[in-house]
């Protein structure tokens, strides 16, 4: 048997008191569940981001040339890295990321609203 940490006593048997495995399972859910949350932002983000490229806005004519690479293809890549690393930080332990991804993509939905919708 194991001794406390005082050393005066000991603990009682663990598997009579799961809540370690209950709070790690907790956690796991939670995390795959903010992954969830990421990747359908995520989703949303490429679309908007497509649409935008779809549009012929004027705007777009005054991008630098990175964004016409590949017909538009480079900055959807780079739209998937910035999805790719907010899903390995969350998977890895900093959920605050889904925060910053969440801005992140509320400010893309209004930037792309604001083209489409040629208020810009």
């Amino acid at each position: 048997m194991r001794r406390a940490r005082d050393g005066r006593g000991s603990f009682a048997d663990e598997r009579l008191f799961p809540t370690d495995e209950i709070s790690r399972n907790n956690q796991t859910m939670t995390i795959w569940f903010a992954i969830l949350i990421c990747f359908l932002l995520g989703i949303g983000n490429f679309a908007l981001h497509k649409a935008v490229l779809e549009s012929g806005h004027p705007l777009l004519g005054q991008m630098p040339r990175f964004v016409h690479m590949l017909g538009g293809r480079m900055s959807l890549i780079t739209e998937f890295f910035v999805l790719l690393a907010a899903m390995l930080l969350i998977w890895t332990g900093w959920p605050a990321v889904l925060g910053a991804y969440l801005i992140y993509s509320v400010m893309n939905g209004v930037a792309a609203w604001m083209i489409l919708t040629n208020r810009i």
